[in-house]
Formats: structure tokens, sequence, C-alpha cells
């Protein structure tokens, strides 16, 4: 790892830690294999435990912004699930080549997973929003020469990704507020 990567991989997980003060985090190394292992070379993901801020685990990709950075600005991402299971920790190695290999993510852009989030789920996509659950604390992360942006991949159906094409990311937004989801819930019904 570069002395750069490095550093920024450091200050990631310091500020995931700083945030999360009173809750356990765990950095995991993935590796994502000798065909992907060159897109995302650094990848860990912090796992994040239940504690004084949530009551949910919280999984942080730590890698991307060094496999992507661009002027210093750069993305990591959250998931919030409702358990510690080694599927969240795999799905965000899959979010981190996506974003770093396939396609570019952003705010308002989305992921098929290609089945779903856990067994009997309908959420078989990956929206990127602001971590509302977290906040801007979270989502500002300085970091040498520059700072991430943490967004969060909330887990979506089909339908309402299909939705939020016809009508914008901002009503399917309203959607789920109106509906009081539950994020964390994997068997929660479709909003669209």
């Amino acid at each position: 790892m570069s002395d750069a990567r490095l550093l920024a991989a450091e200050a990631v997980e310091s500020h995931v830690r700083a945030f999360f003060m009173g809750h356990t985090v765990e950095a995991v190394d993935y590796d994502l294999g000798p065909e992907r292992r060159e897109v995302v070379p650094d990848l860990r993901v912090l796992v994040v435990g239940p504690g004084p801020r949530s009551d949910s685990w919280a999984y942080v990709t730590a890698g991307c912004w060094a496999a992507m950075e661009k002027h210093g600005h750069g993305l990591e991402f959250v998931m919030t699930a409702h358990v510690r299971d080694h599927r969240f920790i795999e799905l965000m190695a899959m979010i981190a080549y996506y974003d770093c290999g396939v396609h570019q993510l952003d705010l308002e852009h989305s992921m098929p997973i290609g089945e779903p989030w856990v067994p009997g789920s309908t959420c078989d996509h990956l929206q990127i929003s602001l971590p509302y659950l977290h906040g801007p604390d979270l989502e500002h992360c300085p970091l040498p020469g520059g700072h991430a942006r943490i967004l969060w991949t909330l887990p979506v159906t089909t339908a309402e990704i299909e939705f939020r094409r016809r009508h914008g990311h901002e009503a399917l937004e309203q959607l789920f507020d109106e509906a009081e989801i539950i994020p964390t819930d994997p068997f929660r019904a479709s909003v669209a």
C-alpha cells in the first residue's frame, strides 16, 4: 500500500471510530480475488456494532477513496443492517468493486445486487443516498489532501428503482418517509 493510500485508509478508519465512539469497530481486510484485486487493492470493511448512536450494525468501506479520488475528493459507502453477517461484508466489497471498476457510483445512483439483499427479501438493488441514519457528521470525512464523502447504500426493490426512474429520486425518498420504512428490515414491503 502506498503511503498516501495507507494514510487515507487510516483517516477513514479514524473518522468512523470517532463517529461511532462507544461502539465496537473491527477492520476486516477484504481480498476481491486475483481478477479484481487491482481495482481496489487495499479494501477494508469496517464493521461497527450496535451502541450509543445506533442499535443496528454498520458496514463502511475504506479503500474506495484511495482507488478513485480525483483532486482529493472521493467516496466511501456505509450500509446499515439488522445483524452482523459476512453477507454484508461481501456486499460492501461488491459495492467497492462496482464503484471502482464497473460504474462509478454517486448520490442518487443505484446498483443491482443480482439477488435478494438477504434470502427472502424483495430488496435486490442498492440505492445511493445521503446517510440519513447517521447524518452529515459521518458523511463528511476529512482526509490528508482532501475529503471523502460517505454515502449510504440503501437496499431497495426493483419496483422502487422503476418508480425512481419515472418520478425521480426525491419522489421515492418522499414515499419512504410517508411509509416510515425501517431501512434495516430486509423483509419490508415495497413502497412502489
